[in-house]
């Protein structure tokens, strides 16, 4: 399967030319255009990310998911998904998995396998509406970033501190814990809350920018108009 991303660093797209019968499998959404020789199948993975007892956990949120085929021929289809930023390619082993944030996920090929990372995340990173997925199988892994991809390589031993909003992906070789940002205090007025504490030997992907920070941002702007117009 051959692949390009176009328009680097800010305002990257996927494109995959995809011969006869291959298939690659992208978030619900992420399409930006297509050749019409491409058969799409819209799928719901609550059954093997989920299930019930997930759903109820994490005030029922799913995962969909689209597949698409190339049929009666080669054909192209291009991917978007952060409002601004960068798409990686990372290459997914049998003893070379991630963890990644739901919404970092852009498309995966074939045999790229996604689950949900239960231990450790369902407390931490679930409490601040993040979605935490374990990626693992044999292919490749395309992610995106809001704003710039910052990646950080540990040593075995080696920790690394990461704010949960710009925490993108890591290595599963990598030990991790949630924990909050200094006492209090500093959880109450500093602005970042919670904290995932990583240790390698592995890799961190990390984006320069977060979407809370980008909506107080908005908010900034919109929040006098909302006021003038409700007096």
């Amino acid at each position: 399967m051959k692949h390009e991303i176009r328009y680097k660093p800010s305002y990257s797209m996927l494109v995959v030319n995809l011969e006869q019968g291959e298939k690659i499998t992208a978030e619900s959404g992420a399409m930006t255009y297509m050749d019409p020789n491409i058969d799409v199948h819209t799928r719901k993975r609550e059954k093997s990310l989920l299930g019930s007892i997930g759903l109820a956990i994490f005030g029922r949120q799913s995962f969909w998911v689209n597949d698409y085929t190339a049929s009666n021929g080669s054909g192209e289809v291009a991917f978007v998904s952060a409002p601004v930023g960068d798409i990686e390619t990372l290459e997914v082993k049998p003893n070379q998995g991630y963890i990644i944030q739901k919404s970092s996920y852009i498309a995966s090929t074939e045999n790229v396998n996604l689950d949900v990372k239960w231990e450790g995340f369902t407390k931490g990173l679930f409490g601040q509406g993040l979605f935490m997925i374990k990626v693992t199988g044999n292919g490749t892994l395309f992610i995106n970033t809001f704003g710039a991809i910052d990646k950080h390589t540990l040593e075995s031993g080696q920790t690394l501190i990461v704010d949960n909003f710009h925490l993108v992906a890591f290595s599963d070789t990598c030990n991790y814990k949630v924990t909050k940002f200094g006492g209090l205090k500093e959880t109450l007025l500093g602005g970042e809350g919670l904290v995932t504490r990583i240790t390698g030997p592995g890799d961190i992907y990390i984006q320069t920018k977060n979407l809370r920070e980008f909506v107080e941002w908005l908010w900034t702007l919109i929040e006098p108009r909302v006021r003038s117009r409700a007096r």
